[in-house]
């Protein structure tokens, strides 16, 4: 019986990119059996889009609830899941994946929807469903101008400092496969297998590196493999939400006080990932210490609002030394 593939999309506010991920979906050279939109309780006219579209059968009724719809086209199922409120691309990819492994898909293929499979890239994938302890297969991710997103692929090291990937080299992208301990969550087919050992992606990081903790869990389980003729384009990869500043000669990036937000969740889940896998905690306390550090002194040489922003990193690395999970906390920080 040929395997079925359930594609999972998390989407917030950025519906023109959303319809062009589902086009891609839906125009595979090898056919998807289902795409599952989970939206983040969008406020763009998302869903009335979709209804236009004839993507789906209606609108939510109830925004207050977790309300679903489901409609077929060309004999693929398109499931409509609305979230009553933004629990983040985590919190998304927790139900979605939750939901594709109920409905029993043998793999379940997880992405943004700003990424655009090529035609072949689920056809590319195909051969390898079945490898030796195979339990996910990544295709190899690049930005709308084709350049190579290496840093989104890579290696765990959990005996120095935090357990961070070390990213995938121009020598490993010239092979048909390769074995590989990370990949975001950007064309990462996962095996149905695989999920009922590990179970969902972890909700309360709300953003950033609950790819990587994924990960983690996956390899505990097997292999993941890179596929490098499997190409899938991604539109963030092309932006650039950080600013060259330059001080005393010195120049650097440094991220907007209205964006800051954002790094609250990359600095605490990444620690918390740290106190849970690394096996050489001297290095990692020196390691985060020497980061705090060096995170403080950029701050006062280059940033404005220098009080909140310190303070704001002093929360992101205390929460994830005390595992505390308020995803509503740096806005209230930078903003209250």
């Amino acid at each position: 019986m040929k395997d079925t593939v359930c594609a999972v999309v998390v989407t917030f506010n950025r519906k023109q990119l959303l319809l062009k991920c589902i086009d891609s979906l839906l125009n595979q050279t090898h056919k998807i059996n289902a795409i599952y939109i989970v939206d983040n309780n969008s406020t763009d006219n998302t869903p009335q889009l979709l209804y236009e579209k004839g993507y789906i059968k209606n609108t939510p009724q109830n925004t207050k609830t977790i309300e679903s719809t489901e409609k077929t086209m060309n004999n693929i199922t398109i499931k409509y899941i609305h979230l009553p409120e933004n629990i983040g691309g985590a919190g998304g990819f927790y139900h979605g994946v939750k939901m594709a492994y109920e409905d029993d898909y043998d793999w379940i293929w997880i992405m943004d929807d700003d990424a655009f499979p090529t035609k072949t890239c689920l056809e590319k994938l195909t051969p390898y469903y079945h490898l030796d302890d195979t339990v996910a297969l990544a295709s190899l991710k690049v930005d709308l101008n084709n350049n190579i997103l290496y840093h989104h692929r890579g290696y765990f090291n959990f005996k120095k400092g935090l357990p961070i990937q070390k990213q995938i080299t121009p020598e490993d992208t010239k092979v048909a496969i390769k074995d590989i301990d990370m990949a975001s969550f950007v064309g990462l087919l996962v095996n149905r297998n695989a999920i009922s050992k590990i179970g969902y992606p972890k909700k309360e990081f709300f953003i950033h590196t609950d790819d990587l903790e994924y990960c983690i869990r996956l390899r505990t389980v097997g292999k993941i493999k890179l596929v490098n003729d499997s190409i899938i384009k991604h539109a963030e990869g092309s932006v650039k939400g950080t600013f060259k500043k330059t001080v005393l000669g010195i120049s650097v990036d440094r991220r907007p006080y209205d964006k800051l937000w954002i790094n609250y969740y990359m600095q605490r889940n990444l620690i918390w990932i740290g106190m849970r896998y690394s096996q050489n905690k001297i290095s990692l306390y020196l390691t985060i210490i020497k980061n705090y550090i060096l995170t403080i002194i950029g701050i006062i040489l280059f940033d404005d609002n220098k009080y909140r922003r310190i303070t704001f990193y002093t929360n992101a690395y205390i929460d994830g030394f005390t595992s505390n999970f308020d995803n509503k906390k740096p806005k209230k920080i930078l903003y209250n």
